[in-house]
């Protein structure tokens, strides 16, 4: 899997999973949404992502295997 669908996965799945904790335990996880969309636009303003740094470190490697172009 290329490093971008790596990152939306990530992202997808903090948002998915925050959403149901703040149904299910407390409004608060909110936050965690609210951090993952504030960088996910911060990213594409500055091309400056920590999730493609950690992950590039862990030797994933960016490709164009995206189906959506």
């Amino acid at each position: 899997m290329s490093l971008e669908r790596w990152i939306r996965l990530i992202a997808g799945t903090l948002i998915l999973v925050s959403v149901a904790l703040a149904v299910w335990v407390n409004p608060w996880w909110l936050l965690v949404t609210a951090f993952v969309g504030v960088n996910l636009v911060q990213s594409a303003l500055t091309q400056w992502c920590l999730a493609e740094i950690i992950l590039k470190k862990m030797g994933v490697k960016p490709g164009s295997s995206s189906r959506c172009q």
